[in-house]
Order: structure tokens, then sequence, then C-alpha cells
């Protein structure tokens, strides 16, 4: 089995918010995400498909992810309750693509994702 490689952002530093934003955004493209970080009623709006809604449903979905050697993540920024990350990832045949989540959380703590809108 091969592990993906990450390569965190440096807006995480002293941040526990950025890092959660971080966190979740590489889960989300690794496809090995932990549920306590989203909410049961969770929205995942992932163009060009039809939103993904609840938390069964994410993982499912995340079950599908294809395979990543590596993901780095260039910003990982909250505020409030909102949140972005952006990076690009490496698929195991070489080709690379960018990815974008900004997140909505049910509440200032920003510890749980209540809406993820993906750009690709």
């Amino acid at each position: 089995m091969t592990l993906t490689q990450v390569q965190g952002s440096k807006d995480c530093g002293n941040s526990p918010k950025n890092k959660f934003v971080q966190d979740v955004a590489v889960a989300l493209e690794c496809g090995e995400a932990e549920p306590s970080a989203f909410s049961e009623d969770v929205i995942w709006e992932h163009s060009p498909v039809e939103p993904i809604s609840g938390k069964n449903a994410l993982f499912k979905h995340l079950g599908d992810r294809p395979k990543l050697s590596s993901v780095t993540v260039l910003h990982a920024i909250s505020h409030g309750r909102v949140g972005a990350a952006s990076g690009e990832v490496t698929f195991a045949d070489g080709q690379t693509q960018r990815f974008c989540h900004v997140f909505e959380f049910t509440n200032t703590k920003a510890n749980c994702v209540a809406v993820v809108r993906s750009y690709s």
C-alpha cells in the first residue's frame, strides 16, 4: 500500500482553525476523512455532479476517490464560520490537478463542516 505524500501550507503555523481547514481538504482529496469533521446533514457541491447530501452519502463518495501519490496545500485559511484551502494533487499516473475547497462551518469554532463547495 502506497501512502499519499502531503505537503502542508505555511498558513497553518499556530492557527488550529487553518490546520483543520487543511486537514479536511487533504482528507477530501485522499478520500479518507474523519467522520467527526462533518455535520450529519453536510452538503458537498462538487461540480459538475449533483450536490452530495448527508454524511453517509459523502463517505460513500469518498470511497470512490482515485488514489493519489501526493497532495500539496498552497493555502489554508479561515475566518469566522468560513474557510478555504487550495492546492494541487498528483495522481498515481503522474497527472496533476488543482483544487479549491470552500467550507462553511456549523459554528465559529470552525470544527465541523456544514457545506463544502469544491472547484477543480
